[in-house]
């Protein structure tokens, strides 16, 4: 019996603490101290000079056509060109079909 006393005795102390631990999870995070020492107006200035370097850089890069092949990253292999006619069968002298009877 003293067994099951101290079971429900636990359970009534762990019970808050298993029931507030989803609840303390969505409370905000407040931070009440001080915040540090602001910046000095050299630092101030320095930085608003990198940022204007930084944006001014960022127009420079030029801008990248997108391709107009939307299958292009399926493929493995470039598209290959058709073969071009050869130029003997162009010039030369039509040729005859072996094994024909029409001598």
């Amino acid at each position: 019996m003293k067994l099951f006393r101290m079971a429900a005795v636990l359970a009534v102390l762990a019970g808050p603490t298993v029931l507030a631990g989803p609840a303390y999870a969505q409370m905000p995070n407040l931070n009440l101290l001080q915040e540090g020492p602001g910046k000095t107006p050299e630092e101030k200035a320095a930085e608003a000079e990198r940022d204007k370097a930084y944006k001014e850089t960022l127009k420079k890069i030029p801008d990248s056509k997108a391709s107009n092949d939307p299958w292009g990253g399926m493929r493995s292999d470039p598209p290959k060109q058709p073969a071009a006619p050869k130029a003997s069968a162009a010039t030369g002298a039509p040729k005859k079909k072996s094994g024909t009877a029409a001598n």
